[in-house]
């Protein structure tokens, strides 16, 4: 857990810490590793050599399961949307190539069959769906919030996250009673991205509130506005984000700061999602001590 000093949270009185789980794992990082935990058990407890899951071009959960696969010895096999990509397409599929993983690229149309693709590539292998979300990725996140409850003093106000597939969302409105502010990486509508985190549990513990305009133009896309703001929050926190997720979420949260959203002597905890492999390359790299 790290305090993020950035200017506007001090000036406006605001305790913003992150919890820095990017820093859990090189490569299976963030909320893949919550993710992953429970489905890893799981596979090996029943015996499968294979891991079968999907994701688009810039996905941080594709670039997980490939590590973990490498590392734990499981074979794996990545669908990809987009049949016009390639394992040279951008970094995040570079890594997974690397770590091993047989990677399928599909159309939009195809990968829409999991079932079907299920079948193709992978009838024997151990299904893990599109960014990890299911109940014992829920499991696994819920207990991050756990721990953030019993490494901060006080009320948290506040626990904000990314959003992609909404299986990390639900974990933390599964378990944080107060305010959780998701912030959707994709162009989609706050009643859809709802929808979609609420597929994931029955009952949540927390009120949801979707924050839907600070995508940027859709998931994996970024402009000199967002890039400019890493580079400025770097240099004043030293905590390194990526544009895909973690970029988004922090602009949309000193957006909201600045328009008066919060009050001054609120605690509210940021997620760090991980997904550095994926940083673009217009960015400098990050020094790590």
């Amino acid at each position: 857990m790290q305090i993020v000093e950035a200017p506007i949270f001090v000036e406006l009185g605001l305790r913003v810490y992150i919890k820095r789980d990017d820093l859990i794992h090189a490569y299976i990082s963030g909320n893949k590793w919550r993710k992953l935990k429970y489905n890893l058990i799981e596979a090996e407890k029943n015996g499968f050599q294979t891991l079968l899951t999907f994701g688009g071009a810039f996905s941080n959960h594709i670039a997980a399961v490939a590590a973990a696969g490498k590392a734990l010895d499981f074979d794996t096999i990545g669908i990809i949307r987009g049949e016009e990509l390639s394992p040279d397409s951008n970094p995040t599929l570079q890594f997974a190539a690397k770590c091993g993983m047989k990677l399928h690229f599909v159309n939009r149309t195809l990968y829409r069959d999991k079932e079907q693709l299920t079948q193709r590539y992978g009838r024997d292998a151990f299904v893990i769906p599109e960014g990890g979300s299911n109940q014992l990725a829920v499991k696994g996140v819920a207990e991050m919030v756990e721990e953030v409850k019993n490494q901060l003093d006080g009320k948290i106000d506040y626990f904000c996250t990314a959003l992609g597939t909404g299986g990390t969302a639900a974990g933390i409105v599964s378990a944080f009673e107060e305010e959780v502010l998701v912030f959707p990486s994709l162009k989609i509508s706050s009643e859809e991205a709802g929808q979609l985190i609420l597929t994931h549990i029955l009952q949540p513990k927390g009120h949801l509130k979707v924050i839907d305009k600070y995508h940027f133009g859709g998931y994996g896309k970024m402009n000199d506005t967002l890039l400019d703001f890493i580079r400025d929050f770097e240099t004043q926190t030293g905590i390194p984000l990526e544009q895909v997720y973690t970029a988004k979420m922090m602009y949309g949260l000193v957006e909201l700061a600045k328009e008066g959203f919060f009050k001054s002597g609120d605690q509210i905890v940021v997620l760090h999602t991980g997904g550095l492999q994926g940083r673009s390359e217009l960015l400098p790299p990050i020094k790590r001590k």
